[in-house]
Parts: structure tokens; sequence; C-alpha cells
């Protein structure tokens, strides 16, 4: 069993920045990706930025040169990075991970961005 704890989520305004963290904890996670999904309302979850293993990082065109993602392995913790925030980067933000275990979602952290 994988838990992921998410922390960094608020209201900012648009040009602001926020950091998003999300810590997986549990036994022998052996993880291969850790990556972050968003939902805004009445739309479908949509992947924003996934980093693998040893891999370089993919990033949706829509936060290309906002967002940065990254992971410290030695604590088993994602990081996203969002500068020059927009309204539409509004939404609940979902940090998951894929593992030998299976994969795995955070709760989710709201972040709302006013212009």
């Amino acid at each position: 069993q994988v838990q992921l704890v998410e922390s960094g989520g608020g209201l900012v305004q648009a040009g602001g920045s926020l950091r998003l963290s999300c810590a997986a904890s549990g036994s022998s996670l052996s993880i291969y990706v850790m990556d972050w999904y968003r939902q805004a309302p009445g739309k479908q979850r949509e992947l924003v930025a996934a980093i693998a293993t040893g891999g370089t990082p993919n990033y949706a065109n829509s936060v290309k040169g906002r967002f940065t993602i990254s992971r410290d392995n030695a604590k088993n913790t994602v990081y996203l990075q969002m500068n020059s925030l927009k309204p539409e980067d509004t939404a609940v933000y979902y940090c998951g991970v894929t593992s030998r275990l299976g994969r795995y979602w955070g709760q989710g952290t709201q972040v709302t961005v006013s212009s």
C-alpha cells in the first residue's frame, strides 16, 4: 500500500507562483513514475506533468515553459513548481504514483488563480 500526501495549493493572483509537493510513503515502494494531473469543474482529469525514474519530464502543452516537475528520490517526493499562473490553471491538482505495487492517487489540492 502507498500513501500520498499533497500540500501547497491555495489562492494566487494571475502571474503568481505556487509550489505543490507530494510525499509518498509505504513499504517497498519501487516507484516508476510520479506525475501531476488536474481536474477543473466540468472537465476531465488531464495530465499536467510526469517524470519517470531516471527519465526526462513530460509536460502538457498548456504548461510548458511555466511549470516544472521535479522529484527527490531519497524522500519519495515529487514537486510541481508553477509560475506565471493563469486563471485557466484553476483546478484540483492530484499527484499520482505508479509503482510495482500499482497505481495510487493523492487526495487532491485546490489551486485557484484569480484574474
